[in-house]
């Protein structure tokens, strides 16, 4: 049986997990996910761990998170006066916003703390730092390279 390698395009069903064992992605219920293994349509240390696969096959992989989504970067941490806040939003810990930098270029933000006159603001992907446990099935070769 072929072997999944870079190149192809494949499809996998996937289930993600945090250390705690929360699920924080999935394709259950959904179309399997479709990308071009070795393409950077996904996390490297994923990406890296289809080759190899035959259709069928099922393989749980920790992926580091230099790997995943990187280490978390405290100096995207910032705090902002709080009148710099979009009027009428109800800002609080947890809220999603966007900035544009200076380029033109959307920056998601995530308040992560909020006090009378300042708004600690994350840029970093809410996953930067954790490592991912991911439990894999390939589901199809699409295209051979």
């Amino acid at each position: 049986m072929a072997e999944a390698k870079s190149g192809d395009t494949v499809r996998i069903h996937y289930v993600g997990t945090l250390n705690d064992g929360s699920t924080f992605d999935s394709s259950e219920g959904r179309q399997p996910l479709e990308f071009t293994i070795g393409a950077g349509q996904i996390i490297p240390g994923l990406d890296r761990e289809i080759s190899g696969m035959a259709v069928g096959d099922s393989r749980t992989v920790t992926v580091v998170s230099v790997e995943a989504y990187g280490p978390h970067d405290p100096a995207k941490v910032q705090s902002v006066p709080r009148s710099a806040m979009p009027e009428g939003v109800p800002v609080e810990p947890g809220l999603r916003l966007q900035a544009r930098t200076p380029n033109g270029e959307m920056l998601p933000l995530v308040v992560t703390a909020v006090d009378a006159e300042q708004v600690t603001v994350d840029a970093n992907h809410p996953l930067a730092g954790q490592d991912l446990t991911f439990k894999v099935d390939l589901v199809e070769i699409v295209k051979a390279a």
